[in-house]
């Protein structure tokens, strides 16, 4: 083992140096998050009422549970902090780190990079170390930070450290599970595919068993249910952090032996050999055929994600029933029971839209990752005109998103209205097309930014993080009508209202129209791969 280490210690130096500002920005995020967690709450909810009323709407809105986890305590800056910031916090830091990893593995075997390595004197394991050690370190990094300021923003020493910890302790596991992926994965998309997809698993099934309260060893047999557990500020456990720190080295130990065992450049899954001749005829089948796989994938993936938000909506009147501060409401007057259902369906359903626009944006970077390795000039060379290669891939990215949310919203719809909670098949369905026209609009802001101005490609990510935060949390923070109109999905109309307004729809996707032409306009005057 000592030998195929050999070189580890000056590659992992150089790999901090170039690569460890690839990990900033996950840094920066959960260290915004709990910062801006502690700075605003006591603005935002000043006296014991206020956190009061935040506590029912939490409650009267389940769908939150389902990403934000169980709220213990909302009367505290740092149960607030704890609420808002460990589950969401824990996932982009494992996102960063399962990077980390891909990139230092089997993306440099992909590139050629690593022949160039291994013709030094530099052992057989010593990259597969040095990606963990990376992720290990920048997750560290995260959880310290995050932590840190935190506390000095106002939040309390213990509770925001441990609340960092989650972070360092989810970063830490997923960067175990993408030294996995990294041997059994062809190349660096399949090994990311598969961590992320592993990671969008745990935390869809952690989501629903915390918002269902389902039984406690449902959230003990999840990896990312460890986290949980801790309850920072509501009881400071750091006990369960222990059983992640010992996943973590046990699937490092497994990374290794699989790592010893295969090929190199080759993995577990071996990719299937082409057609002697091609069969893509058209750019269009081109872009369908470079998209196939991952567009499979986030098929099955949705109709998961259906039938677990279809199950999840059923069970609200049981919510409802269960929660004193929602009967409080009802009782009032304020709302119906039916009304109350109407909403929880359209918040539902607007994160799937969100969830769907994820892989329609994917299609988008997937052109701009093509430009650099050179692909798409050979085929501009000859008849190929841009308007029609970029069209194809643009007509690609928003079928796959209606594909995908009427898949799921089929599937809710058809949940729902055999639950007997006063929803029928079609106003469920129709609420869930009228969520299209929304998730257009964000990936017609990718469409823009690839088109016209590739190098800022991380923005095009933007819509996706802005329609998520503004949609699931701007109503809770009370924010003006005019800040949460930035986001597209809270133009999706009720469409059980007695009379629903579909101008939000028309603005929207006017909205998309004039992206997708400035996207165009970009890709026709624009250099190739600058």
């Amino acid at each position: 083992m000592s030998t195929s280490l050999t070189g580890t210690r000056p590659l992992l130096h150089a790999t901090l140096r170039h690569d460890g500002r690839r990990f900033a920005p996950w840094v920066a995020i959960a260290t915004l998050l709990t910062a801006s967690s502690v700075v605003v709450y006591p603005w935002v909810f000043p006296d014991v009422a206020a956190r009061r009323l935040l506590a029912v709407a939490i409650d009267a809105n389940p769908t939150l549970s389902l990403i934000f986890g169980p709220a213990h305590d909302l009367t505290t800056v740092d149960g607030f902090n704890a609420w808002r910031a460990l589950a969401l916090g824990g996932f982009l830091v494992a996102l960063g780190a399962i990077h980390a990893v891909t990139r230092a593995t089997r993306a440099q075997e992909d590139s050629g990079q690593a022949d160039l390595l291994a013709s030094g004197v530099l052992g057989r394991s010593a990259r597969l170390l040095t990606g963990v050690a990376l992720a290990v370190v920048g997750s560290l990094a995260a959880g310290v930070v995050a932590g840190v300021v935190a506390a000095l923003c106002g939040g309390g020493w213990e509770s925001s450290l441990l609340l960092g910890a989650t972070f360092t302790a989810s970063g830490w596991m997923f960067a175990g599970v993408a030294a996995v992926t990294a041997q059994v994965g062809s190349d660096a998309r399949t090994a990311s595919s598969l961590a992320v997809g592993t990671l969008g698993l745990l935390f869809a099934l952690r989501g629903f068993c915390a918002a269902l309260d389902a039984p406690a060893w449902t959230l003990w047999a999840n990896p990312l249910g460890w986290t949980l557990q801790t309850r920072p500020a509501s009881g400071d456990h750091w006990a369960p952090l222990l059983l992640a720190v010992a996943l973590t080295g046990a699937l490092v130990v497994v990374a290794f032996v699989l790592q010893a065992r295969r090929d190199f450049g080759q993995g577990a899954i071996a990719p299937r050999p082409g057609p002697a001749r091609g069969t893509a005829r058209s750019t269009w089948h081109l872009a369908v055929r470079v998209n196939r796989a991952p567009g499979v994938t986030w098929a099955i993936a949705f109709v998961a994600l259906g039938m677990v938000f279809g199950y999840f909506t059923t069970s609200i009147t049981d919510v409802v029933a269960s929660n004193a501060g929602v009967q409080q409401i009802l009782a009032s007057g304020a709302t119906t029971p039916d009304e109350l259902t109407a909403v929880f369906l359209r918040t539902v359903l607007s994160l799937v839209g969100i969830v769907a626009t994820v892989p329609g944006v994917q299609v988008l970077l997937r052109v701009r990752s093509e430009e650099l390795d050179d692909r798409v000039e050979p085929l501009l060379a000859g008849a190929v005109t841009r308007a029609r290669y970029y069209a194809s891939h643009v007509v690609l990215a928003l079928t796959v998103v209606t594909v995908n949310v009427l898949v799921a919203g089929t599937l809710v719809a058809l949940l729902a209205s055999r639950a007997g909670i006063g929803v029928s098949f079609a106003d469920a369905l129709v609420q869930g097309i009228a969520t299209v026209p929304a998730a257009w609009t964000v990936v017609a802001l990718s469409v823009a930014v690839v088109g016209a101005r590739p190098v800022a490609s991380p923005a095009a990510w933007a819509g996706v993080l802005v329609s998520f935060m503004l949609t699931l949390l701007g109503p809770t923070f009370g924010l003006d009508d005019w800040v949460l109109g930035i986001s597209p999905f809270w133009h999706v109309p009720l469409t059980t209202a007695a009379t629903p307004d579909w101008s939000g729809s028309a603005w929207t996707t006017l909205v998309t129209a004039a992206l997708v032409a400035v996207g165009f306009a970009g890709f026709r005057r624009r250099d190739l791969a600058r």
